[in-house]
């Protein structure tokens, strides 16, 4: 297995990234986006990604705009523009290497893919791992207590994840813009829903409801005992297996090329 460091041209500047492959030819392509306020780095991108590698499926995962190793301001990025990052990444591996048949978002990146899944029309394959079923979850279990600060002063300083982040009011509000209930249900590629019932993060309850409204074909896997980030090892190489396993059917080898 090989990993590549990339940067490549989004929407609000560069975005940094990482192509985990095999050492020989892939047998299809694929994009992780990462959790809310997290990075490529972060154990679950990493893991997966890679575990995704040494079973044959190169796996792009970057960072969004804003974080990580990405250019922009936190602050300036909202829903929208995780989207418009996801749809330049599977632009650009088109570009380079080959189109992006599987899609894998984790927590809010889940949502973004979902999102974004119709405007990459090669991708055969989508997996949601601790995923909300509506952007706007995220705002109301995480940004709740701030939300009048927020409205008040037009932004707040957050504490996610053991740091700080500005969020601003455009934030909440492009997030109220989104409804997914409909491209879920309009999604027409094979889904793949992964989530822990212990989940403290995201409630399972999202899972449900994207399983529900999700057409056919459809898989729900229970991630049993596993933290909403995803943070053992030996979980995110079980992810990994199930993954590769399951989007085995939907990829199409001939159209993935070196």
């Amino acid at each position: 297995m090989l990993t590549e460091r990339i940067d490549f041209p989004g929407p609000h500047g560069k975005l940094s990234a990482k192509l985990d492959a095999p050492t020989g030819t892939p047998r299809a392509y694929g994009i992780f986006a990462h959790c809310f306020t997290c990075s490529k780095d972060v154990l679950a991108a990493t893991f997966i990604a890679r575990g995704l590698a040494s079973l044959g499926v190169a796996v792009l995962r970057f960072d969004f705009a804003g974080l990580g190793a990405s250019h922009g301001d936190f602050a300036d990025t909202n829903f929208s523009s995780n989207v418009e990052d996801l749809v330049a990444a599977a632009d650009y591996m088109r570009d380079k290497f080959a189109a992006p048949q599987l899609l894998i978002g984790h927590s809010l990146g889940g949502a973004a893919v979902l999102a974004a899944a119709q405007r990459v029309p090669e991708a055969k394959a989508i997996v949601t791992i601790a995923a909300p079923s509506d952007p706007h979850y995220v705002v109301n279990k995480l940004l709740g207590e701030h939300l009048d600060t927020i409205a008040q002063l037009g932004e707040a300083r957050v504490k996610l994840a053991g740091r700080d982040f500005n969020i601003r009011q455009h934030f909440v509000e492009d997030a109220g813009r989104h409804q997914l209930h409909e491209k879920i249900a309009t999604l027409g590629r094979a889904l793949l829903v992964m989530h822990a019932p212990q989940d403290d993060t995201v409630s399972m309850d999202n899972a449900t409801r994207i399983f529900e409204l999700a057409q056919h074909p459809k898989s729900f896997i229970s991630l049993d005992g596993m933290d909403h980030l995803i943070t053992r090892r030996e979980d995110a190489a079980y992810v990994a297996g199930v993954i590769s396993a399951w989007s085995a059917r939907y990829l199409d080898a001939g159209a993935a090329h070196a």
